[in-house]
């Protein structure tokens, strides 16, 4: 049996879910928080069929599951950070940004789908629209959240919203997850230098045309 990547980490996403279903904070946050999550692990492991992404992709991918899916049991609000938020001196529990941070980690797979397919010509173009998709997806979850929250019961809403008395929460999380972008691809650049090398030559010649 030829165990992959993606069939351990769906398992140990599978594992997490069942332990993590059971007695949630709110039972509407966890289905409001994970339907994505499971929407995202649906899509995934469709698209395993027909394009098998690198196992670093994958492991990318898993860390906003994971970090969703304990977000979803406790609320992001109480999630247990104390360690984090008291070394630092926080005044808030900052887990819903890591959680945000790691939004931006899927640029790396977008990236990687555009550079294995050939499906842009220029570095630029490769690098900024994996970044740029970072922040539409991120601007529109921020949307839904605000209609989550405008019409579910009002300490259900609060916990989705997660904004702990933050009136720029919604931007700030945004630029978490464009941060988060932004890194994994300077590491996307860092790893696929050699194979980037391809758009030096088609530049190249076009600058000659």
């Amino acid at each position: 049996m030829n165990i992959r990547m993606p069939h351990v980490l769906l398992l140990i996403y599978v594992t997490l879910f069942t332990i993590l279903a059971f007695s949630p904070y709110d039972r509407s946050v966890w289905w409001a928080e994970n339907i994505p999550i499971m929407v995202i692990v649906l899509g995934i492991s469709i698209t395993y069929k027909y394009h098998a992404f690198s196992p670093l992709s994958y492991v990318f991918m898993f860390c906003l599951i994971v970090l969703h899916t304990i977000g979803g049991h406790y609320t992001f609000e109480r999630v247990p950070f104390d360690l984090v938020t008291d070394f630092f001196g926080f005044s808030r529990n900052h887990y819903d940004r890591i959680a945000h941070f790691t939004v931006g980690f899927y640029a790396y797979p977008i990236a990687e789908l555009l550079l294995s397919k050939r499906l842009v010509t220029s570095r630029i173009i490769l690098f900024l629209f994996p970044i740029f998709s970072i922040f539409t997806v991120a601007g529109g979850y921020e949307i839904i959240e605000w209609l989550y929250a405008i019409s579910a019961e009002e300490s259900a809403g609060l916990a989705v919203l997660g904004s702990q008395g933050d009136i720029w929460d919604a931007q700030k999380d945004m630029l978490a997850d464009g941060l988060g972008a932004i890194v994994v691809m300077v590491i996307f650049g860092f790893l696929k230098h050699k194979e980037l090398s391809i758009f030096k030559s088609q530049e190249k010649d076009f600058s000659n045309e």
